[in-house]
């Protein structure tokens, strides 16, 4: 491979000649050759964006000559059409802060620029890394600002995903409004409940947790870009934070806006902590549906199967004929991950010390990831296995008229030491409560039947109490 000799200020290095990354770029990747994953898609394109933005600010203040200027706006325009993307090489596990990743951004983009100019990529005399693709930055200010606008992006996805399996959820409950069931505590027979009302608290719990991550998001329209190094925008300015900001906004379409307290935004990671928390609590509801589907549908002989969902796959490698439940076990999973996503995001962001927080990268990561591999979950959750979900009917009532709970509604008419006498003889005999009573005349046929409606006991009030 050829290669082009350039300089730092640790010295000379090697750089493979025709990379667009520069000579830091390559200490990174020696530096850190440690989980091979890099920076999500988002997070470049905030990268670039925040480069793009900044160059416009710096040249209409009069800091950047034009021509540079323009050409770095043109090398970031490429970028964000899908261009050069395999040069962001630098390991998701990198010094501290993600200077090496905005070092790559920053070489990437001279290079083009110079490039654009007619010049050769390594030289960095017509079009600087840090000189004029850096100018009025710091790693400190873009990377929190890249990473709050890259998790807005994913939060948005996430939050589409939600509110369709939400909606799916509710058209369940619509049609399954009138198919009675026994409802089940501590995974023991409960008293009736429609099947549709099941579905409904489902549909309400993610609807909920996608409100958690809509509010939660809401705290990382406020950048600190132009704060620099630490906050006190040493080296840009109010106007250039005002114009830049702007620029993001119009680019974007989000009402970002300059950080209130500076300091508070470059030092403490709390805002992208508490998105990662909604996430994770968004993730718990939705694990939660995906057991209690994999519960409802368990079976087909031997089980529940309240329920059948559809067959995505084959179940077993030795077993002919077994279908499993693979797309929520698929979800419960990408959900345990989601939880470890939110206990690194935590820890890192509590390990922040003094003016700022180094621990960004794994930070913007974890929560990029946590937010894309749960949007994608609850998508497939939706149309491969909710869209499709049918009620078994028959089995429902069968379940439901073998269950001794239907004897909670007689509470009320012989008190509740009577009744738990005729649910332990239901039990031990195999009789009906129904039956039991009778034999014990406790309540006369008319009045048994007025109380033991199933369809009464799934609505509020004292069944068989017609006043």
């Amino acid at each position: 491979m050829s290669q082009r000799i350039e300089r730092d200020p640790l010295g000379e290095k090697p750089v493979p000649e025709d990379a667009y990354y520069g000579i830091q770029t390559a200490r990174a990747l020696e530096n850190f050759p440690i989980s091979g994953m890099r920076a999500q898609p988002e997070l470049v394109t905030a990268t670039v964006l925040v480069k793009k933005s900044a160059a416009r600010a710096n040249m209409a203040l009069g800091r950047l000559p034009t021509d540079i200027g323009n050409t770095i706006v043109a090398a970031a325009d490429e970028i964000l059409a899908g261009r050069f993307r395999d040069q962001f090489v630098v390991d998701v596990y990198q010094a501290g802060a993600g200077t090496s990743h905005n070092m790559n951004a920053n070489e990437v983009i001279a290079n083009r620029a110079a490039e654009l100019l007619g010049g050769p990529r390594g030289t960095y005399d017509r079009v600087h890394p840090n000189d004029h693709v850096n100018m009025g930055q710091s790693t400190n200010d873009v990377y929190p600002s890249a990473t709050r606008l890259a998790l807005l992006d994913v939060a948005d996805r996430l939050v589409t995903s939600a509110r369709q399996l939400s909606a799916a959820l509710e058209a369940k409950s619509q049609m399954f409004a009138g198919v009675i069931k026994v409802g089940r505590t501590h995974l023991q027979d409960a008293v009736p409940i429609t099947l549709g009302q099941e579905f409904s608290g489902y549909a309400a719990a993610i609807a909920r947790g996608a409100d958690d991550v809509e509010r939660g998001a809401m705290q990382l329209l406020e950048l600190n870009l132009g704060a620099t190094a630490i906050g006190t925008g040493l080296n840009a300015g109010d106007d250039y934070t005002r114009l830049a900001i702007e620029f993001i906004a119009v680019e974007t379409g989000r009402p970002v806006v300059p950080a209130a307290n500076r300091f508070r935004v470059t030092q403490s990671m709390g805002d992208i902590a508490a998105v990662s928390g909604a996430v994770r609590r968004l993730s718990i509801e939705t694990s939660k549906v995906a057991s209690d589907l994999r519960l409802l549908s368990m079976g087909p002989r031997a089980g529940i199967s309240e329920i059948k969902l559809p067959a995505v796959q084959p179940g077993s490698s030795i077993m002919p004929g077994k279908v499993n439940p693979s797309i929520p076990e698929m979800v419960n999973q990408v959900c345990y991950q989601v939880t470890g996503c939110d206990a690194t995001v935590a820890a890192a962001a509590e390990g922040g010390q003094l003016e700022l927080n180094v621990m960004m990268p794994v930070i913007a990561w974890n929560a990029i990831h946590a937010a894309t591999i749960l949007a994608a979950a609850m998508s497939a959750l939706t149309t491969r296995t909710v869209d499709g979900i049918e009620a078994d009917e028959g089995r429902c009532r069968e379940l439901l008229d073998r269950s001794s709970a239907m004897a909670t509604a007689l509470s009320p008419y012989i008190g509740y030491a009577a009744t738990a006498e005729v649910a332990k003889a239901a039990v031990a005999t195999g009789k009906s409560i129904r039956e039991i009573v009778l034999e014990r005349k406790l309540l006369d046929a008319g009045q048994l039947d007025d109380i033991l409606s199933p369809e009464a006991m799934t609505q509020p009030g004292v069944a068989g109490n017609h006043s």
